[in-house]
């Protein structure tokens, strides 16, 4: 989500609002940001449930969530330029409602290609719904309420991932998958009416801005066939596929193109010249870096739960609630450490803690009971307590005010979209490292085998003909190489966390100014 977008001011003369006016705006605006922060985890636990439906592998599922992330990450740029042009006001209405639309139309989805190309419009249309919320948020409370203000936006964009797995799961357990997004639409339209008019009179002022057009259109394609590649290269073959080498091609091509003209281009859509930062550019690759590893671990978690396990979706969105719930307590104490403490030792806690959650998942076991599985998300909320404020601190240390947007925007549209280039990726290893595993795992299963040949006779004394019995033991074969695989996913990536604090420490020192605490989406 976006962090520090520009404060948006009420325009000259317009007081504060007050009372139940107040309220009603205050809650309204922080239910855009709820809406938009709980669509990036509310389908992580209904994949299993929205693939089988849909007549389609949970691999191929996972499109569901890249293509929401990779689109919200392309429209986090144009943000500043849609509220410097049309309004604040205006551009949070409109986006709130388009993404009220976009969410009954992956309510109605008939298929996966028509659900994926929803969810891309409703990724796309909510990118000023988090920026523009907390920026109305701010200008609608009285100068000494400022901090109450982002106090609501903060915890709204907390709460909102812990909501996203339970209710995901519950919705899919007991009610048609289809209600994880309908459920938007009265919400979407409540928020819209109260937004627009309590606030259309406190619309800010407007001016002709030149947009990249060019810059525009190469990001779309170099980032869209990136991730169409990265989806559909496993099933694919890779590169021994026609389609997956012309992908690759226009990646390439469009990605040296987008660097030559948002170079040389006066009104870039994305100022690459902040990268000329220090502890901008390491800061952002640490941002990023870290977030993708979370992100792509946050699917992997539950689509190994109910497709190897069996857990339901409810359970397995149980599970991550303990995340949540330990960042929502600890982010204020962390917000008051930032404005005292380096913010390199408060990031390094934060990877620490990453690594350690990730390094405890690498020793699951077929038998790991529930406790098992939450305990490592406890560790996790204290890296979701500490990573996005002091990444945030860290990559904006130095950069001159009038610059915040652009850089705030730049950090979370590579983030965003290194998220869902990591989903996919993971996804694919995953299926890669299985493979690898089960033919080790079947290379004692040969009835010659006498461990094997016993267990095949303890099957027959339990009541399992030979077929059924091989049957049996070969799902549970499968399984044991998922749970090997995941393993390995984790444990690579708790030592990946480690190693990202030696990048934090090539940063500058960075202390915050007291701001608001940043929640992922």
């Amino acid at each position: 989500m976006s962090d520090k977008p520009a404060a948006a001011p009420a325009p000259p003369g317009m007081s504060p609002m007050k009372g139940g006016l107040l309220a009603v705006t205050a809650i309204a605006l922080a239910m855009g940001t709820f809406m938009q922060v709980l669509d990036s985890t509310i389908a992580n636990v209904s994949l299993p449930t929205i693939a089988g439906n849909l007549g389609v592998s949970s691999d191929q599922g996972t499109w569901v969530i890249t293509a929401f992330a990779v689109a919200n990450g392309i429209g986090v740029p144009l943000t500043g330029w849609l509220m410097g042009r049309y309004g604040v006001v205006r551009t949070f209405a409109v986006s709130v409602l388009a993404f009220t639309i976009a969410s009954f139309l992956c309510g109605i989805a008939w298929s996966l290609p028509s659900l994926i190309f929803f969810r891309v419009l409703q990724g796309g249309v909510s990118g000023p719904m988090i920026p523009g919320s907390q920026a109305l948020l701010i200008s609608v409370f009285p100068p000494d309420k400022r901090g109450t203000a982002l106090g609501i936006w903060s915890i709204t964009t907390l709460v909102a991932p812990i909501c996203g797995p339970i209710l995901g799961g519950y919705i899919s357990d007991n009610y048609h998958w289809a209600w994880i997004f309908l459920i938007n639409v009265p919400v979407g339209l409540v928020v819209t009416f109260l937004c627009w008019n309590n606030l259309k009179s406190r619309e800010t002022p407007t001016r002709k801005l030149p947009i990249d057009t060019v810059g525009l259109g190469l990001l779309v394609v170099w980032v869209g066939s990136l991730q169409v590649m990265l989806d559909q290269g496993k099933d694919a073959d890779w590169f021994h596929s026609t389609q997956i080498v012309i992908l690759a091609i226009l990646t390439a091509v469009g990605f040296v193109s987008f660097l030559i003209w948002e170079l040389t281009e006066k009104n870039p859509i994305v100022d690459l010249s902040l990268f000329k930062r220090r502890n901008f550019a390491l800061g952002t690759l640490a941002f990023c870096l870290g977030y993708a590893v979370f992100f792509a671990n946050n699917l992997l978690m539950p689509l190994w739960l109910q497709t190897q396990v069996g857990y339901t979706a409810t359970w397995a969105g149980l599970v991550a609630a303990p995340t949540g719930v330990i960042a929502v307590l600890l982010t204020p104490l962390s917000a008051k450490l930032m404005s005292k403490i380096d913010a390199r030792l408060i990031a390094s806690l934060a990877f620490a803690a990453f690594g350690v959650s990730f390094l405890m998942r690498s020793n699951f076991t077929q038998d790991a009971s529930f406790v098992d599985f939450m305990l490592p998300l406890l560790v996790q909320g204290v890296a979701m307590a500490t990573f996005f404020l002091s990444m945030i601190t860290i990559l904006l240390d130095g950069i001159p005010p009038h610059r915040i947007p652009l850089a705030s925007g730049l950090s979370n549209f590579v983030r965003i979209t290194a998220g869902g280039f990591a989903a996919s990726i993971v996804t694919t290893i995953w299926d890669r490292r299985e493979a690898l595993h089960q033919s080790r795992l079947t290379d004692g299963t040969s009835i010659f085998n006498p461990v094997m040949n016993n267990a095949v006779n303890g099957l027959h004394h339990l009541g399992l003909p030979g077929l059924s019995a091989q049957a049996s033991l070969a799902r549970t074969i499968t399984a044991q190489a998922y749970l090997l695989s995941a393993d390995d996913i984790f444990w690579a990536s708790g030592w990946l966390c480690l190693l990202m604090i030696g990048m934090v420490w090539l940063c500058k020192r960075a202390v915050s100014g007291g701001g608001a605490p940043v929640a992922a989406d």
